[in-house]
């Protein structure tokens, strides 16, 4: 289960504020006077008043508070059109032109920040660093390091992976030694053909929504598949060229476009050859995308990594090496 925070208390207020003002104003009992008294400004204190303060208080961050605060603003005016009766309406129709213009700056904001980030990012790779981290630094400098930022890199790590891919070379990696796993099972294969399969079908589906079913749904069909296409072509892209690292001191898990995983050596409690097949668990991460996981990788906290790499006999070899060296030092 995830863990509450103080960070999660707006959003917790803004639910339950949602809910009761929503059976509120759509219900007729002794709360509203069955349905005499409705009055708007019940849902304006709460949701333009005190859930943005509670926005400031519980997150550390201001710029962060500040755009939750006004999207979560917007989500109340948004509702309250919807649950308030019009009798009972005097301020909210002038709240609700005023969405509209929150939203085109929040907007706005979001675009600047994108461009901000890439250009950052194609300065970094420019400069040979780790491709990793010339992606998640000028992220994490801007919305700070945590769930958000995790986000925005996974999503900048696709678009990069898409357009700037024969600008990332595998030796630009951290690592002392690297391992790659697009060839395991015919990986990377595998994910060419799907993308030929997405690409040969998505005119036929459009054309069969656009008359059988609206254009609209064909449109919003086409979209969602093309977002998915610019994934697949990323993920294929990336499979072949982040590797499997092994550090000083740590194991460094890149699969695809992932966020990495880093594993200490000190946590390896032990590392062997697999050939089954793998379920799904709680305590299991499974990094391979053909076949079964070829190596297993039991941690002293319980937890246990399978992966799929293309040498796993040389793989383990180099990880024992790089383990007992640690040990030594």
């Amino acid at each position: 289960m995830l863990a509450l925070t103080k960070k999660n208390i707006p959003f917790i207020f803004l639910t339950i504020i949602c809910i009761f003002w929503a059976f509120f104003y759509q219900s007729s009992n002794a709360l509203n006077e069955y349905g005499t008294e409705q009055p708007e400004w019940l849902l304006l204190i709460d949701g333009l008043i005190v859930l943005p303060v509670l926005c400031f208080l519980c997150v550390k961050d201001k710029k962060e508070a500040t755009i939750k605060a006004v999207a979560y603003a917007c989500l109340i005016v948004l509702v309250g059109s919807f649950v308030i009766p019009e009798s009972s309406k005097v301020i909210w129709p002038y709240l609700e032109s005023l969405r509209y213009l929150a939203i085109a700056a929040f907007i706005a904001l979001e675009v600047t920040t994108i461009f901000t980030v890439f250009f950052a990012i194609k300065a970094s790779l420019i400069k040979e660093k780790d491709p990793d981290m010339s992606i998640s630094e000028p992220i994490e400098k801007i919305v700070g390091k945590g769930v958000i930022s995790s986000l925005l890199s996974f999503e900048a790590r696709i678009w990069t992976y898409a357009l700037f891919s024969r600008r990332i070379k595998q030796q630009y990696f951290s690592g002392d030694d690297h391992f790659s796993c697009h060839e395991k099972d015919s990986t990377q294969s595998n994910q060419f053909g799907f993308i030929l399969i997405i690409i040969f079908e998505l005119p036929v589906m459009h054309l069969l929504l656009h008359f059988i079913w609206s254009p609209f749904v064909a449109n919003i069909t086409t979209g969602i598949t093309l977002i998915g296409l610019v994934f697949f072509i990323a993920e294929y892209k990336a499979i072949s060229i982040r590797p499997i690292s092994i550090t000083s001191t740590s194991l460094i898990i890149r699969y695809g476009i992932w966020n990495p995983l880093c594993v200490p050596l000190t946590e390896i409690e032990s590392i062997e050859l697999n050939s089954s097949f793998i379920r799904r668990a709680g305590h299991v991460k499974r990094y391979n995308l053909a076949g079964n996981p070829n190596v297993k990788i039991e941690l002293n906290t319980g937890n246990v990594i399978y992966i799929g790499v293309d040498s796993p006999s040389d793989f383990i070899l180099a990880l024992e090496k790089h383990q007992q060296l640690t040990t030594i030092n």
